[in-house]
């Protein structure tokens, strides 16, 4: 009984802790369960970049490739609603010539490989992967994950300690990271909009994101999980839901003249 009561108490503890934790985006306007505040994202942002950069080869030594990447950044950030974001945005290239990644810590760090920055045709599509990157920092998926990871793991703690059974544990592990990955994939998507947006508003082409998806199915091509356990969707599915929010964002078509 005793056990039941200490579970019983970290599981409430837990789930309010996780459902008082409700913040406005913002920039996006929406109310989100996080576990960090912007300044504290920043500060771990930066403190992770150094580490994140070693683990994937160090920083690129190629100036042309990095000033590229820092200009389309910058206008990114300077034209568009991430402006009026509190993040401190800093565009990084990795040296890794065969990775295809892009990725972004938590306050705004975001890097590219070499390997994806070979494969993009223009500086549309660049800022397509930069478009997107930006939106998981400003829609705040890593503080929302955190949030998750930490009501996820107190559950489970409870679980552990009402029953005293180990194999409980490792059952609610699985289930809460299937959950996980299934919030990833929506945070993809919802990732997908905002870079339309964003690099639509700093006066670039969005289409050129479905030439990115292309890039990303032939870099995954043979080397698929199902898309149930995958933390991504196929790059098939994101491009027929990047056109959708395209004809959503442009009723009347895309305008003419922007950079491709």
């Amino acid at each position: 009984m005793l056990r039941w009561i200490i579970a019983l108490v970290i599981a409430i503890v837990s789930l309010v802790t996780y459902f008082t934790g409700t913040s406005e985006n913002p920039v996006t306007g929406e109310k989100q369960r996080v576990a960090l505040k912007p300044d504290e994202e920043i500060t771990l942002g930066l403190r992770s970049a150094p580490q994140m950069a070693a683990q994937m080869g160090g920083l690129s030594q190629n100036a042309q490739a990095r000033a590229l990447v820092e200009r389309v950044g910058a206008a990114l950030v300077r034209e568009s609603i991430a402006a009026k974001s509190p993040y401190r945005f800093g565009f990084h290239v990795l040296a890794d010539p065969k990775t295809i990644n892009a990725f972004a810590l938590p306050g705004g760090p975001i890097f590219i490989t070499e390997g994806l920055l070979r494969q993009l045709k223009g500086e549309a599509e660049l800022a397509g992967v930069l478009g997107h990157e930006i939106g998981h920092v400003i829609a705040r998926h890593s503080s929302e994950h955190l949030a998750k990871a930490k009501l996820t793991q107190g559950l489970i703690g409870a679980a552990t300690i009402g029953t005293g059974d180990y194999s409980t544990a490792q059952i609610g592990q699985m289930v809460g990271s299937l959950i996980n990955m299934r919030y990833g994939r929506d945070d993809e998507l919802e990732s997908d909009a905002l870079g339309i947006r964003i690099m639509a508003e700093a006066g670039y082409d969005p289409r050129a994101m479905t030439g990115v998806m292309e890039t990303l199915a032939r870099a995954s091509s043979g080397s698929r999980q199902p898309e149930f356990f995958s933390t991504h969707p196929h790059p098939e599915n994101r491009q027929a839901r990047i056109r959708e929010e395209i004809a959503k964002r442009f009723p009347s078509g895309v305008p003419e003249g922007l950079k491709k």
